[in-house]
């Protein structure tokens, strides 16, 4: 059995971030994940006037409840989603003028519900081209709060994004969601929201949040569920393989840690302790049809290994995943129809069938670091595999091909 220790999770370290400079006095951040990512927004925090102090292991903030210190801003948010959507609607309850723009890829990725959300509620937000996208400036003035609708069948983080704003608010926010993608997304907010003194209830489709403020604190990060899935899949692909990674146990936020219950219905044997999860192979993996809505950042993972189950893998109920940092679902069915897999695909949904992929082929990664580190495990049983960005990993994991080349050679 082979211990791995994960970076900690992208979701959870940005949450935290928001929370930490929107809190009552220093919060520190233990275990952050290090990467481009959440040291984009770290930097956006700082360039807005926030007190960031990085040291190995810890991460300190001093919040800000009144909003940003500066006045006025240019924000660049990289490739980071969270980034560019957390922020402008952190510094909507403040009072400036705040500019955020993004990558090429990050422009591409949709905005609109967020901004008609935040517009229903007063704020001054305005596109600099074409609406719904990077760039935006914000005119903040502080927010009333009260009612508003939206849909989060998209991307649930408009929801959390809102989520957290309520809390500064002057009277709360009652959001009421029409359609919700990526649900568990959504608990990990609420989790960490009550951590940090917030009050929120779940009444239906809608949440009603107080206007409590936050209260910094020390807050751990713990292991990325998402990242966890690449090593989980190649223990359940190779046989004699096992991993466990630990601090994902029974009580971990995340909900792409049910990647595991996927490998077991194809075979593979977990186990869920306190303090971690183990995955072994059993030397088999059988197809399955499964819905994949909640952890749709998991999808490029079971692609990836689905070739080499005994019958066809259908991967159901993952539109989102085509307005991800490329469109995930034709992604993989090109490269996998590439490596000689035969691939049907439809508007929300990939049927791959078993086969054995050949190389040498290189992967086009559409510079997604999920795609990389899903083909990746396919490597494990495909010479001649190679990646035509391998570096993009850099987002949320910058050591991940050292780190799963000593996975791959330990014993």
């Amino acid at each position: 059995m082979t211990l791995i220790d994960i970076p900690g999770s992208k979701s959870v370290t940005a949450r935290a971030l928001f929370l930490a400079a929107a809190a009552e006095g220093t919060t520190t951040l233990t275990r952050p994940l290090v990467s481009d990512d959440t040291e984009g927004f770290a930097e956006g925090l700082a360039a807005l006037g926030y007190a960031v102090r990085r040291e190995p292991g810890a991460w300190h903030i001093e919040g800000r409840p009144a909003g940003p210190g500066a006045d006025e801003a240019d924000v660049y948010c990289r490739d980071g989603a969270t980034t560019a959507r957390f922020l402008p609607t952190l510094v909507a309850a403040g009072h400036g003028t705040y500019r955020f723009d993004a990558s090429a890829q990050m422009r591409r990725r949709p905005l609109g519900p967020l901004s008609t959300a935040l517009r229903g509620l007063g704020v001054d937000l305005r596109h600099g081209g074409e609406d719904g996208h990077h760039p935006l400036d914000v005119h903040a003035a502080g927010v009333k709060g009260g009612a508003l609708t939206l849909d989060a069948g998209q991307s649930s983080q408009y929801l959390t994004a809102l989520l957290m704003l309520g809390p500064l608010t002057a009277e709360g926010l009652d959001i009421t969601v029409t359609d919700l993608v990526s649900e568990p997304y959504v608990e990990i907010t609420l989790a960490m929201m009550r951590a940090f003194g917030a009050e929120v209830r779940q009444e239906g489709r809608t949440y009603r949040v107080a206007p409590t403020g936050y209260r910094a604190r020390t807050y751990g990060i713990e292991p990325d569920a998402s990242t966890a899935s690449y090593f989980f899949a190649a223990a359940a692909l190779e046989p004699g393989r096992s991993v466990t990674v630990p601090g994902l146990g029974t009580g971990a936020l995340q909900g792409d840690l049910a990647f595991v219950d996927v490998l077991r219905r194809m075979g593979a044997d977990v186990e869920t302790g306190a303090d971690g999860t183990t995955v072994r192979s059993t030397g088999t993996l059988r197809g399955l049809t499964v819905n994949m809505r909640d952890i749709s950042d998991t999808m490029p993972t079971l692609a990836a290994i689905a070739p080499f189950a005994d019958g066809p893998v259908r991967i159901e109920d993952v539109a989102n995943t085509r307005v991800k940092e490329c469109d995930r679902l034709d992604a993989c069915a090109e490269n996998l129809r590439r490596l000689g897999i035969t691939v049907e695909t439809g508007p929300d949904w990939i049927e791959i069938h078993p086969g054995t992929p050949a190389g040498p082929v290189e992967i086009a990664t559409h510079g997604d670091h999920r795609i990389v580190m899903s083909f990746a495990v396919t490597a494990l049983r495909t010479p001649g595999i190679t990646f035509d960005d391998p570096g993009c990993v850099k987002k949320t994991f910058p050591d991940f091909h050292r780190a799963f080349d000593t996975f791959v050679h330990t014993p």
